[in-house]
């Protein structure tokens, strides 16, 4: 297959764009494949992505922060989208979790699981969360609430168990 731009040199990498909804692939060689990485790049900067959920570039606290093990300052971060370290998730921990909220819309991972398994998971996740409801209930004296809250239990962990 020759590459879809030169129509010169055999065709090895393979992209996919997905553009309004259509599918377009293009087939190109190595030497044109390098002026197109460079074009996708332009199209789609993740320090300009970041710098949006990260907040304002002025200079405070945060931007001052630094990485004792390789260096990093908060600004460099801000500026590249990389962290230098593992070190610099505990060094950034604040920022990162405002981040991971600002993107995701939550900092604790839901994942994705199989239909069969998923009720069974979210169903353990409101169990979870149900029984905590339950101790603060029972600690704070709610004992009307920490009754409904115990038969709530019930009913989901026999639904589990079927």
């Amino acid at each position: 297959m020759l590459c879809d731009i030169c129509h010169k040199s055999s065709a090895t990498v393979h992209f996919t764009e997905i553009v309004n909804g259509k599918v377009q692939e293009l087939h190109v060689c190595p030497a044109c494949a390098k002026g197109k990485t460079t074009e996708f790049k332009e199209q789609l900067n993740i320090p300009d992505l970041l710098g949006g959920f990260l907040g304002s570039s002025s200079p405070s606290r945060r931007s001052m922060l630094k990485c004792p093990m390789c260096g990093l300052t908060y600004g460099q971060f801000k500026k590249e989208g990389r962290l230098g370290c593992g070190n610099c998730y505990i060094v950034f921990r604040e920022q990162m979790v405002h981040l991971l909220k600002n993107i995701h819309g939550s900092i604790e991972y839901m994942g994705k699981f199989p239909q069969k398994r998923k009720k069974k998971v979210t169903g353990e996740n409101k169990l979870q969360q149900l029984k905590k409801k339950l101790e603060r209930a029972v600690k704070l004296e709610e004992y009307e609430d920490a009754a409904r809250l115990r038969d709530q239990i019930k009913n989901i962990e026999s639904r589990i168990k079927d």
